[in-house]
């Protein structure tokens, strides 16, 4: 379904007709029903039970897991919301016949159906080969995305970095490959699983060869999604790049690479064997080694009481290495997510290093490596997804509304051209509200400058038309522009507001619950210390949201000062030109479920306790 999608969006950008005749808003909506339907497809897939314990395909290079199926029916889920947000501001300036050419948002879409075809393959990856090309097919479509508003100087920058520094972490990546292969001349997931398995191997220096090479994949892998201490690439990039790219780049990769070090923990036996004890009513106890499906799963939650009790690998591969590496990047995420988060002025900036912050919990989740911890590794990326997804469309509101304030003297320029019909007077300026105007012959040059961002456009006179050549739209890069935006915009201020005591961790949001099952299996399995450092960083890391929230709804502006003045023109009365509806349905939607969690949680808890349980079952 995303090869026929890619085959047909393409072709139409190819072929200059259909490139000139469909707009960017039909591009992006196939690509967002694209999404949903192969959502609904994963998801009709899951309960099919030849993939009870995993489907090889392609001659081992991939296995289609229920798992994979979940996280990837949760991927397209959320790159369909992400598209539907695509800025389309309310009033298109349709009764002046504008025409919108948005070369940028066409390539947009046709850029993320690449990466996500890349996330798609990645988290069904059997084999360290099919691993890396998947990466890379993944992290193309990222640098394109980092630098496809060439026209902006930051943006360029950040895609530039981007691009550089993640090349040198597929190089690790690809080193640990090769050194792999080299020591055991395979790179198949399931034979270096047997081949660790082996206890009577005389050559030794198979499995350090073997160690050191998956240390190098790792820690390429941490340096993708921003762990530190491999993190310092991540707030230049996010800040520098467009917000609708930073939304995509701080979510959706992440996920597939979080679940791709899951899935290697259990293909490489560092998740062992299973020993399942049921007790049934009558008191009978008896064992079950093959248990196919998560329907079988269900239909054993109902009748019987599960005991499980995990037998981990502890062979050089295992627990003395990989788990050490990642809890020692789980400590330092956690420390200078929430430490350096505290001196930021940029809300971007400060969104990076709040997303290290909740990659230290996340590591921790997966570094534990028992049944609970693996289910508050699910839940907490399922609620970081949501949140992280809600704040960043908040935000993306935000700006459309800002540069509504840009966009309606573009519309009163169209309809009433301030020059004479014949265009003698060349050279003639005027300025209103912030546009300088210039006469050139026929055409009239209009740029808006603010915040060193620029539009620019050309308007002709003759057939009252203008024409988006280049659209770069302003970002909301401080958090200082957020001042008395309840006053003007009391929706938006409280979801914000919501989404950002959900990342603080404040009950009874969502986002506490996630915080608190990470530490109670962190409690359960002896991890005192990071328990207690989780607690403080988050107590920490909560001041410079509540400096956002006491922003938002305390500091008012001049703007809603000029409100209640008869005598003064009112400053925001762009403000009534609102978000699209769809824009405004997922805000409200992902509001709504952080709010409300609390009140029937079971849906989700059990959900991704069967996803867990799902893992153990063999």
């Amino acid at each position: 379904m995303v090869f026929i999608t890619l085959l047909t969006l393409i072709s139409a950008k190819a072929l200059p007709v259909l490139n000139t005749n469909i707009s960017s808003l039909h591009f992006s909506r196939i690509s967002s029903i694209s999404f949903i339907y192969i959502a609904y497809i994963s998801f009709n897939s899951i309960y099919l039970s030849c993939i009870g314990k995993g489907l090889g395909i392609y001659s081992g290079l991939f296995q289609i897991t229920q798992l994979g199926q979940v996280i990837e029916m949760f991927i397209f889920l959320i790159g369909g919301l992400i598209l539907m947000s695509w800025p389309q501001i309310k009033q298109t300036l349709d009764n002046i016949n504008i025409l919108i050419t948005d070369k940028y948002s066409k390539d947009y879409s046709i850029i993320v159906l690449f990466s996500s075809l890349g996330s798609s393959l990645l988290i069904s990856s059997l084999d360290l080969i099919s691993i890396y090309l998947s990466i890379e097919l993944q992290s193309f479509g990222l640098y394109i995305l980092a630098s496809l508003y060439r026209n902006s100087e930051s943006a360029t920058n950040a895609g530039l970095k981007y691009f550089l520094l993640g090349g040198l972490s597929s190089c690790i990546i690809l080193l640990g490959t090769g050194l792999i292969y080299s020591y055991t001349g395979t790179t198949n997931l399931e034979s270096l699983y047997i081949l660790n398995s082996i206890s009577d191997i005389n050559q030794q220096y198979i499995l350090q060869g073997l160690s050191i090479g998956l240390i190098l994949i790792f820690i390429g892998f941490l340096f993708k999604i921003a762990a530190a201490p491999l993190h310092n690439w991540s707030p230049d990039v996010y800040d520098g790049v467009p917000t609708i790219v930073t939304i995509w780049l701080t979510i959706v990769p992440k996920i597939a690479i979080l679940i791709l070090l899951l899935e290697l923990q259990v293909q490489l036996g560092i998740i062992g064997g299973l020993k399942t004890i049921i007790i049934n009513n009558t008191g009978y106890i008896s064992t079950i080694e093959n248990i196919g499906s998560i329907k079988d799963i269900l239909l054993l939650l109902e009748n019987f009481k599960i005991n499980i009790n995990l037998n981990i690998n502890n062979s050089l591969l295992g627990l003395p290495v990989l788990k050490t590496l990642i809890i020692i990047s789980s400590i330092l995420s956690l420390i200078i997510g929430s430490l350096l988060g505290l001196a930021q002025i940029k809300i971007k900036r400060l969104l990076a290093y709040s997303t290290i912050s909740h990659i230290g919990f996340i590591l921790l989740a997966l570094a534990i490596n028992t049944e609970q911890s693996i289910e508050s590794f699910i839940f907490y990326i399922l609620q970081y997804t949501f949140t992280n997804l809600n704040i960043f469309l908040i935000i993306l509101g935000l700006t459309y509304i800002i540069n509504n304030s840009i966009i309606s003297p573009l519309t009163s320029l169209a309809s009433n051209p301030p020059l004479s019909q014949d265009c003698s007077s060349v050279g003639t300026r005027e300025k209103k509200n912030n546009i300088k105007i210039e006469n050139l012959n026929d055409n009239s040059i209009i740029t808006s400058y603010n915040n060193n961002e620029a539009l620019v456009r050309d308007f002709t006179l003759e057939n009252k038309r203008v024409n988006f050549e280049e659209k770069i739209i302003k970002d909301i890069n401080y958090i200082s522009e957020f001042k008395g935006l309840f006053f003007s915009n009391p929706f938006l201020s409280l979801s914000l507001a919501a989404s950002l005591f959900s990342m603080a961790g404040i009950p009874p949001l969502i986002g506490f619950f996630s915080k608190q099952f990470v530490l109670y299996s962190a409690l359960q399995n002896g991890y005192y210390f990071i328990s207690i450092l989780g607690i403080i960083v988050s107590v920490i890391s909560a001041s410079y949201y509540l400096k956002i929230i006491k922003i938002l709804f305390t500091e008012s502006t001049e703007s809603e000062l000029n409100s209640v003045s008869p005598q003064e023109e009112n400053l925001n009365k762009s403000e009534n030109i609102i978000i699209t509806n769809t824009h405004s349905y997922l805000i409200s939607i992902l509001t709504l479920f952080i709010l409300l969690f609390f009140i029937k949680p079971t849906i989700i808890l059990n959900s991704t306790q069967l996803l867990s349980l799902s893992l153990f079952f063999v």
